[in-house]
């Protein structure tokens, strides 16, 4: 069978965040797809699956997705199930997510076969950094993308509809920006237009002095030290060492 191009949107509903602790109990898709014009579009339906997660499902996260344990009774497990969704006939270029580390966390390289993945939300700060956030559904009313069915994006917080939202943003993404790209931002960082916390929380960081932007390069979270290095370079027009890598005259 010929290869389809497209990349296939996930989202995952789940009992918590931290597997195996943690299980999935709901996965829902979306796909892109490259058309003979050289443009992006969503294609086909999508769909999603109930899954059940083995284990009971919290009353703080059925509050989240209102998915409870009788919806998931007979549902298939999810070793059974995420092989035939991450790894469809005619396979994927790549898979995506929003925020696409959490689904990762589940979505392992033995299941999905080891797919490449785009990030939505690390493309978004780059290509929309004046947005006033970055979650799926600020973008979605910001960004009030194309085409977008208000009914099929609703309810929040259920695998098809967030899904179905998220292929929206990725259709224009690679619209804008190209597949390899994408994956190549997916692959550092995120890099974040303004200051996330603190007293300059919303600042952009050219406002920033180099004094407190050198602050921010300790900083305990690894997009914002990221940001602030690449502000740095930007002034100064060098690169700093990677954070993996010595700097020169330190002890091996």
């Amino acid at each position: 069978m010929k290869p389809i191009p497209r990349v296939r949107v996930i989202d995952l509903e789940t009992t918590g965040s931290s597997p195996p602790a943690h299980a999935v109990c709901e996965i829902g898709w979306q796909d892109v797809v490259l058309q003979e014009d050289g443009l992006w579009a969503i294609g086909g339906e999508g769909g999603s699956a109930l899954v059940d997660p083995g284990r009971s499902i919290p009353p703080v996260t059925m509050a989240v997705h209102h998915i409870m344990d009788e919806d998931v009774k007979g549902a298939p497990f999810w070793q059974e199930i995420a092989p035939t969704i991450l790894r469809p006939e005619g396979g994927a270029l790549a898979l995506a997510a929003h925020r696409a580390s959490f689904e990762q966390r589940f979505c392992t390289p033995k299941l999905s076969g080891g797919a490449k993945w785009i990030c939505t939300w690390k493309c978004a700060l780059r290509l929309w950094p004046d947005s006033p956030g970055f979650s799926n559904q600020v973008l979605r009313y910001w960004r009030m993308p194309e085409g977008l069915d208000r009914s099929k994006g609703l309810p929040v917080h259920r695998a098809f509809p967030d899904a179905y939202v998220t292929a929206h943003h990725l259709r224009d993404q690679l619209n804008a920006a190209g597949l390899e790209q994408l994956l190549a931002w997916s692959n550092e960082p995120g890099l974040l237009p303004r200051v996330p916390y603190g007293p300059d929380r919303g600042a952009y960081w050219r406002k920033l002095s180099d004094e407190t932007l050198r602050r921010f390069t300790s900083d305990r979270n690894e997009d914002v030290r990221f940001s602030a290095r690449r502000e740095i370079e930007r002034r100064d027009g060098t690169s700093l060492p990677r954070e993996d890598e010595p700097k020169q005259g330190e002890l091996l």
